[in-house]
């Protein structure tokens, strides 16, 4: 046997008597205390935050994923789902022919319907038996309120199901999970009570057409039926199904406009600035829309010289009389060629003329500014021009000729005028605004129908091209209802129709005096015809 060196063996005595030691002087000598490092706790909002980013994410993924509900409505098959938005409403896409958006509602959550396909059965069992179209509108609302139900259903146990499992991949917990999974059916309960509370069936009164939806508004009525027979939206949408089943069964062609007979069809243009493609755009309008008279309220030129008059040359063809106010980049050359034109009627000093049943006037703007360069003064002579307008006006109500449309090309010149006729028309903004002015009259403000010209260039992003359908009743010669026509500026293809109607036309609402034929007043109110101060 090998001998262990003493080194060695002196060494592991002293080791083993190393434990001993540290044992007799631990008990001599009270433990010091032990401290255990915890791992650092989220604050309570971070994962309040962290939980609600899980719910929301996991309830998104489910709709995506299981919230689709197929149901046949009528002829048609369809898919209905909600999806999360910002705004809410109602988005009714019928593929190719473009889609429409109805504000129905205002939560975050959008019913999204779309039109899938035509059962090629059941829409030949219309066309041998046209008599069912009758029946179809009910038939349709059924099967609306019956995929309205089994979508409430299928959207629970969506976002239940995708916030509970999002949530067990996060947390690893059963219990966080469904936590999760319940705060996903609360938000959706939410969701669902907002919309119940801000629920607005009139909102078919104002689609917003998108594709080539947008040259086909008789899809929703014209501006005379719209007031009385859109109540229910439920019916609405049923009646829209209906339309579009005839829509497809007609080969899938757009049908022709028919507005109401008893309606005088205004079409208003502005801030065309030299752009060709316009005359296009307001020739197509004038047919698809049979339109009775254009109105353009100025800026038709840019720089008002003689040289640009034969761009004027195609006016003559548009097919409907053209009523023109001068803007300030429109020269007295401009208007006199203008004059001389034959289907052409220049206003100017508040000259009045009746034109397709109605009766328009309007002044020329008082500056002329091709440079866009800004006149010292140019203010006050807008306001100098809408006085001698409105007092041209109320020198027509005198006479027994009230006007029934007033132009003019800025809006500060069109704001002396209130009181003193029910419609001022206007532009030079290069945007659209429409209000009622404190004495009754409706202001209408349109954008730059020619895309602000090549002004479209000098910005990030081309002006888009803008004009509107005015829609007057024949006999009271008041604006009913108007459509506003947004299209794609330069290099687009974008087109997007919505309809809108003023105030007192809206279902339930009282009637308004008018500011036309005699005046009507009340007690203690200023009468139409005249602007009086406010009182301090």
């Amino acid at each position: 046997m090998a001998r262990v060196p003493s080194a060695v063996t002196n060494a592991v005595h002293r080791i083993r008597r190393v434990p001993r030691a540290l044992t007799r002087r631990d008990r001599s000598r009270p433990a010091a205390p032990t401290t255990v490092a915890l791992a650092p706790q989220p604050h309570p909002w971070t994962r309040a935050l962290g939980l609600t980013a899980v719910v929301v994410l996991g309830a998104w993924l489910g709709l995506l994923v299981v919230g689709n509900v197929r149901v046949p409505v009528g002829p048609m098959n369809t898919t209905m789902a909600l999806r999360p938005s910002l705004t809410g409403g109602t988005k009714i896409n019928v593929s190719p022919l473009g889609a429409l958006q109805l504000d129905s509602h205002t939560a975050p959550v959008r019913l999204d319907v779309n039109v899938d396909q035509l059962d090629p059965e059941r829409s030949q069992a219309l066309v041998d038996h046209p008599e069912r179209l009758s029946g179809l509108q009910d038939e349709v609302a059924r099967d609306v309120a019956h995929g309205t139900a089994d979508l409430a259903v299928r959207s629970c146990v969506a976002v239940v199901t995708g916030a509970t499992a999002l949530g067990l991949v996060v947390y690893r917990r059963p219990r966080r999970a469904l936590a999760a999974g319940g705060l996903a059916l609360a938000l959706l309960a939410a969701s669902g009570g907002s919309a119940f509370a801000t629920w607005n069936p009139d909102s078919v009164l104002e689609p917003k057409f998108s594709g080539l939806l947008s040259s086909a508004p008789s899809l929703v009525g014209d501006a005379r039926s719209i007031v009385t027979e859109f109540d229910v939206y439920q019916q609405e949408l049923a009646r829209l199904v209906t339309n579009v089943t005839k829509l497809y069964d007609a080969t899938s062609t757009l049908p022709a406009y028919r507005p109401d007979p008893s309606t005088v069809r205004v079409l208003h243009v502005s801030d065309i600035h030299l752009n060709p493609a316009s005359w296009k755009i307001v020739a197509s309008l004038v047919e698809q829309y049979q339109v009775d008279v254009i109105v353009d309220t100025g800026d038709t030129m840019d720089h008002g010289t003689a040289a640009e008059n034969g761009f004027l040359d195609p006016v003559e063809d548009l097919g409907a009389p053209y009523v023109w106010v001068r803007g300030n980049h429109d020269s007295l050359v401009t208007q006199r060629h203008l004059a001389r034109m034959k289907n052409v009627h220049v206003l100017d000093d508040g000259e009045a003329k009746s034109i397709a049943g109605l009766r328009f006037a309007g002044i020329g703007d008082p500056q002329f500014t091709p440079d866009r360069s800004k006149k010292t003064g140019a203010e006050q002579s807008q306001e100098l021009a809408g006085a001698r307008l409105a007092s041209a006006l109320r020198d027509q109500r005198t006479a027994g000729t009230p006007v029934d449309v007033a132009l003019v090309h800025e809006p500060s010149a069109a704001r002396e005028v209130d009181g003193t006729v029910p419609l001022v028309l206007a532009g030079h903004i290069h945007r659209e605004q429409n209000e009622v002015m404190e004495y009754g009259t409706r202001l209408r403000v349109e954008g730059s129908t020619g895309g602000s010209g090549l002004r479209a260039i000098e910005g990030r992003y081309p002006d888009p091209i803008e004009t509107s359908i005015l829609y007057f009743d024949r006999d009271s010669r008041r604006l009913q209802a108007w459509d506003s026509i947004e299209l794609g500026g330069l290099g687009l293809t974008t087109a997007e129709v919505s309809r809108h109607l003023p105030e007192e036309n809206q279902p339930g609402a009282p009637t308004s005096p008018s500011l036309s034929g005699t005046p009507s007043t009340t007690p203690g109110s200023p009468s139409p015809g005249t602007r009086s101060a406010p009182t301090p």
